[in-house]
This record gives C-alpha cells, sequence and structure tokens, in this order.
C-alpha cells in the first residue's frame, strides 16, 4: 500500500508560519472563526482533509462569524477593484449585456434591504442569466432558508479558494 504525497501547494501551505497562513486563509474566508479553524488543522496531509476540516468549520459559524465571512464578497457583478480571485469567480458577468447588469445591481439591493447581506453564491461557471435568476428566486426565501443557503454557497466558495491555495485545481 503506497500513501499518495501531499501536493506541493498543501506542503508550502502547511510549511508557512502562522501570520502568512492566516493571512492567507483569510483571502479564502473572510471568517476570523473559520481561519482559525484551519490553522489550528494543520499539517494536512490531503486536500481532502483541508476540505472536510473547512466544511466542519463553515457548519459551525455563528450567525455573527457568518455575517463576517459575507462581509468579504463583493456584490455579483460588482467584484473588488484589484480582486482576481472575485473578478475570476465573477466572470459570468463580465460580458452580460447593460440591461443584464443592471438589473442585477437593482435584485442585489433588493436582496440586501430584505435579508441586511450581500447575495451570496458560489459564482464560478454560472452565468449572469443563471445568477440573477438564483437571485431572483432567493428573494422569495424565509431568512432562515437563506441563511442555510447561504452557508452552503460559502462552502463552496471556500472549498474552491483552497483548492487554488493548495494548488489542486480542477480537484
Amino acid at each position: 500500500m503506497t500513501s499518495t504525497p501531499t501536493p506541493p501547494g498543501l506542503a508550502r501551505f502547511n510549511a508557512l508560519d502562522e501570520h502568512a497562513a492566516l493571512a492567507a486563509l483569510h483571502e479564502a474566508c473572510a471568517s476570523t472563526t473559520w481561519a482559525r479553524r484551519l490553522l489550528a488543522g494543520r499539517p494536512y496531509a490531503t486536500a481532502d482533509a483541508l476540505y472536510a476540516a473547512s466544511d466542519a468549520a463553515t457548519a459551525e459559524l455563528t450567525a455573527t462569524d457568518l455575517d463576517e465571512a459575507m462581509a468579504g464578497h463583493p456584490p455579483i457583478g460588482r467584484p473588488r477593484p484589484g480582486d482576481p480571485a472575485s473578478a475570476r469567480e465573477q466572470s459570468g458577468m463580465t460580458g452580460a449585456p447593460d440591461a443584464l447588469k443592471a438589473e442585477m445591481l437593482e435584485l442585489n439591493l433588493a436582496y440586501q434591504e430584505k435579508f441586511g447581506h450581500v447575495f451570496l453564491i458560489c459564482a464560478t461557471g454560472r452565468t449572469g442569466e443563471q445568477m440573477r435568476d438564483a437571485v431572483r428566486e432567493r428573494l422569495g426565501n424565509a431568512p432562515e432558508r437563506e441563511r442555510e443557503i447561504v452557508r452552503t454557497e460559502l462552502g463552496k466558495i471556500n472549498r474552491i479558494r483552497l483548492a487554488r491555495l493548495a494548488d489542486v485545481e480542477g480537484d
């Protein structure tokens, strides 16, 4: 029986000093609680172990922790200038027609007014129309239901970002 070696990117992450590792984790998710939980779990032998730790930490976020995580995400259609991750993740809105971008802005505002936080969706691989349809549908949710959807979407985003951190794209 052979063991699989730790992916090089994950080995680099495991070797970072605490400050640098925490900064790298904050790039993936703005929740301090989430980042500290993942930091405490190092070293990770596999990407799957890192993902499992992320999933567990995401599931245990308090409402305050979840708010902190969401505050790190820009609205769909308005990625942060100089933030390649949000621009890449929201690329489905980049070439969208102006009318769709304007509609998305209105829907984002309506969503934020109803729920008190940014509309969070794992936008990777989604078209502008798919994101618009999702926000329209989710505007009808009860706040408690929407919170759980947000938690699920955050978990998906965290996994994608951790895959990049660990250099295991496509995993």
